[in-house]
Formats: C-alpha cells, sequence, structure tokens
C-alpha cells in the first residue's frame, strides 16, 4: 500500500485506502471480530505512556458499551499485529473481553508505522518524545528524509526537526516530558542549550519551582548575560596612529588588514595585540607569504 495523503485526508480516508482481508459490511467498512490473544502490539507503536487514569475509563467504558471503534491492523502470519488502537486493545484485555472488532489492511512496515503516527498525532495522544521517536524510526528503518515525514503526517518540516533535535535530551530530561513533569516548549528551550548538565539543571528547576515556559527563557537569558566587569586598561598605540598602520598594512598586502594594539592593565599587565590579514585564494595566501618573506620551499 502506498500512502501518500498526509493529515488534511484524515485516518478514515487512509483506512478506505488499505486491502480488507474478510468478508461483512458494516457502515461501509469490511470488519471482523478477532481474539483478543490473536492481537499483537506493533513494534512500530510510537506510543509508549498510557495514563491510568484515562485507561480506567476507557475500560469501564468499554465494559458497558464493547469497542465501539474497530482497531486497525495487518495480518501477520497466524496473527494479527496491531497498526492502530493499544489503548482499546489494552483496555478491552482489562474489561475481560475475548475478541475485538478489527479492520484487517495490507500494509507494509513503514505504511504501518505510518499510521500508527497519525492515528496518534490526529487525537494528540503521542507527547512530543514519543512523536519524535517515531519521526527516528521512520528515519532509521525506512530511509525517510525530514522532508518526507513532513509531508506524510502533514506537518511543516521544521516542527519535524525541532521535535527530532529533542532526543537529543539526556534520557532522564526525557523521561520527565513522557512523565508530563516538563512540557514540549520547556523541553525545546532545554535543547538550545549546549551542556547536559545545564539541561538537567534547569529541568530540575522547573520542576521544583513550577516554571513557565516563558519564565525558564528569561532565567536561562539572564544567565547568559551575567554583566563582567571590564578591566581597566589603556591601549600602547594611540588610535590616530594606529589607524595610519592599518593604512599602510593595507596599501603594502593589497588586502583588509585589521590592527588590534596591545593593552597595559591596572595592575601592569601586558594583553596581546593582533593584526589580521585578509585573504581569498591559496594563490593570494602565496602572494602575502612572498610579501612577508616567507618562503614554504
Amino acid at each position: 500500500m502506498a500512502i501518500k495523503h498526509g493529515l488534511g485526508r484524515g485516518l478514515d480516508a487512509l483506512i478506505k485506502d488499505g486491502t480488507p482481508a474478510t468478508a461483512g459490511e458494516t457502515g461501509g467498512r469490511t470488519i471482523l471480530r478477532a481474539p483478543i490473544g490473536l492481537v499483537c502490539k506493533s513494534p512500530f507503536q510510537p506510543r509508549r505512556a498510557f495514563e491510568r487514569e484515562a485507561m480506567d475509563e476507557l475500560t469501564q467504558s468499554i465494559r458497558e458499551r464493547g469497542v465501539l471503534q474497530p482497531l486497525l491492523v495487518r495480518a501477520v502470519g497466524s496473527q494479527y499485529e496491531l497498526i492502530a488502537g493499544e489503548r482499546r486493545l489494552r483496555a478491552a484485555a482489562e474489561a475481560g473481553l475475548t475478541d475485538v472488532p478489527v479492520i484487517v489492511m495490507t500494509a507494509a512496515d513503514p505504511d504501518a508505522l505510518e499510521l500508527a503516527l497519525i492515528e496518534n498525532l490526529q487525537r494528540e495522544d503521542l507527547n512530543v518524545i514519543e512523536e519524535a521517536e517515531g519521526y527516528q524510526l521512520l528515519v532509521e528503518k525506512f530511509g525517510f528524509t525530514q522532508e518526507q515525514i513532513a509531508g506524510r503526517v502533514g506537518k511543516a518540516r521544521a516542527s519535524v526537526a525541532n521535535a527530532m533535535r529533542l532526543l537529543a535530551l539526556p534520557d532522564e530530561i526525557r523521561q520527565q516530558v513522557v512523565a508530563r513533569q516538563l512540557s514540549a516548549g520547556h523541553a525545546k528551550v532545554l535543547s538550545g542549550l549546549d551542556i547536559p548538565a545545564e539541561q538537567i539543571f534547569y529541568a530540575g528547576r522547573v520542576i521544583k519551582e513550577n516554571l513557565s515556559v516563558r519564565n525558564l527563557e528569561k532565567i536561562i537569558e539572564r544567565a547568559r548575560r551575567a554583566p563582567r566587569k571590564p578591566r581597566a586598561a589603556r591601549t600602547d598605540i594611540p588610535p590616530a596612529h594606529a589607524t595610519l598602520i592599518s593604512d599602510r598594512l593595507h596599501a603594502h598586502f593589497g588586502t583588509s588588514v585589521r590592527l588590534t594594539p596591545c593593552r597595559t592593565y591596572a595592575n601592569g599587565t601586558k594583553g596581546k595585540g593582533t593584526i589580521e590579514v585578509d585573504f581569498f585564494s591559496n594563490d593570494d595566501l602565496d602572494r602575502i607569504l612572498s610579501l612577508l618573506g616567507v618562503s614554504l620551499e
């Protein structure tokens, strides 16, 4: 099955694109009832966290009314591999059901993962780490580019890239996001820090002080621009003379030259001066070296 549509069409449209494996029409779709023991979880399921309270509510609803929306599966050997509907499958098992309604599709591995991602994204069930792990799986297992992923799930490429960037965060922080102790916004701000220890430190502050994303941004911004008291110093070459030297060097080398005079600090120590000479090719460098009397032979 080649799926070429993004979220705009919705999961219902994607389901209709599949090839049913059994007979029996319900509402225009082919549905069968499968023993729960024959429905196995998908290795491509992006979702990992299931909130206990929400699961209990779904279990009670299924106990009273049954599974109202069929699970989406594909046939793998003598079993059915789940594509979408793991919460319903878990709740049905907890409710004591022996079978569940399923729609059987023909789907290759990339399509199975894609459908699982889309189903969860449409319901906003995935946290940002699970979402990023799903994207990473598409990259590693099936060679998708970020542009292709964005087109498939109906998101901007930048959104996909920003989500995947969060996978570089320390495991401790990723788990805090999954546990909803940190929001996706907090995680994105923390990903802008280069040092893992700093990321963990500020994540701890967010949880301890209940910081908003904006407050976290302000705290990090203040820390980055902590004032440093300038050291009193005087330049050893008067500005006018430094300009004259720079002009002469420019004329001699035929390219831009920047002169930074050395400095003498209040305690008598010296700060270095620099001369920067621009060049734009290897031939240009050879010309400058020749003017300096430097031979590489």
